[in-house]
């Protein structure tokens, strides 16, 4: 018996990986091998299964203090690009959506760091959204946001998470990640949160009740076992709180950032990573593949590689746009079904907790 079969054999049997044996089948296992092997572990944990949200996405600005050398989103106040949404323009976001997307059971709000607005305008911003839509789930800001809030406010993490969380907040993106490695973290985002600041922020979330979901930037400056390294420290949070709800991978897009040299990920690396994060990620029931980082088809293909959700609809993205990614900037829930059904799947729309929306 090879290393490879051995350890995935000791997959079948419920044991758990080591980053030691991770890197053994990132670096020597054949693809449709971990197809196979996370395909078995997605099924044991939600069957025939694929889940999509009818979701809108909201950017508030692009106007940042980090420039961060990897993102392509943010820019200066001076720049001809930016902009701010005031409270008022989120609101007429928000009466424009609530004609055009009936359905919509979640909103996804994240953006960059204003230099200049305060605490209130975020606690404004979420009441107004929650006026207008006290049935939607409103998932909004980034770790990296909280932190930001923290210190503009000068509160305590847990005291920003309570106060959005009495505003109307419902729980938190994975977003700000990138590699849970302050090495790497010194070199694509330095002056933004720290890998402890991000999981003291998603730790006092659990804490509190919120729930959140857990990324991954990948396929910048990082090694492999950086990348898997990442993974296991969000498997050990996961086993202290059990509060990540799904797990998403992004692959990065250099295109109009400090990295544009860097050759992008391929499908054939995207589709590893998915795998080996369903493996690895043992007490997450959710893997989810981001079609508007992937393709679609890519993401179609996914669904064979551990993944059990899609997103969702999105309605308007723009800051994976800004880094140069060539796919729409939303789609309908009759694409989303169609693609899960020509692979053998079944396509269930659900909320943000995973619960099956049930047509009355």
């Amino acid at each position: 018996m090879t290393e490879v079969e051995a350890i995935l054999d000791g997959l079948k049997r419920g044991e758990r990986l080591t980053l030691e044996q991770a890197l053994v089948l990132y670096k020597e296992a054949d693809l449709l091998t971990l197809a196979e092997a996370a395909r078995r572990k997605k099924e044991e944990k939600t069957g025939k299964n694929v889940y999509f949200n009818v979701n809108r996405h909201i950017n508030l600005t692009n106007i940042c203090v980090s420039e961060c050398p990897f993102c392509a989103f943010s820019c200066k106040e001076e720049d001809k690009q930016a902009y701010i949404l005031e409270v008022e323009d989120v609101e007429r976001i928000v009466q424009k959506t609530m004609q055009s997307m009936p359905d919509l059971t979640e909103v996804h709000m994240v953006s960059a760091l204003h230099p200049k607005k305060t605490f209130d305008y975020y606690i404004d911003v979420v009441r107004a959204v929650k006026k207008h839509l006290p049935n939607v789930h409103l998932k909004a800001f980034t770790p990296v946001e909280i932190v930001h809030f923290a210190k503009i406010a000068n509160l305590s993490i847990e005291e920003v998470l309570t106060r959005l969380h009495e505003a109307g907040l419902d729980s938190l993106p994975g977003g700000g990640a990138e590699i849970l490695d302050d090495t790497i973290r010194k070199e694509i985002c330095p002056d933004k949160a720290t890998t402890a600041e991000w999981i003291t922020v998603m730790k006092t979330a659990h804490k509190l009740g919120i729930l959140t979901n857990a990324t991954m930037l990948y396929g910048h400056i990082e090694t492999i076992e950086q990348r898997l390294q990442h993974l296991f420290t969000l498997r050990d949070i996961q086993d202290e709180t059990g509060g990540f709800q799904a797990f998403v991978s992004f692959p990065f897009h250099p295109k109009n950032t400090k990295f544009e040299g860097i050759r992008p990920s391929t499908s054939w690396e995207n589709l590893r990573m998915i795998a080996m994060a369903r493996l690895i990620l043992d007490n997450f029931d959710h893997i989810k593949a981001f079609w508007m980082m992937l393709t679609m088809p890519v993401a179609q293909l996914s669904l064979a590689f551990g993944v059990d959700d899609l997103d969702g609809t999105v309605g308007q993205e723009r800051i994976i746009h800004a880094a140069g990614a060539a796919t729409k900037t939303g789609t309908t829930k009759e694409e989303i079904t169609r693609i899960v059904a020509e692979t053998g799947y079944q396509a269930v729309e659900r909320d943000t907790f995973y619960q099956p929306i049930t047509k009355g």
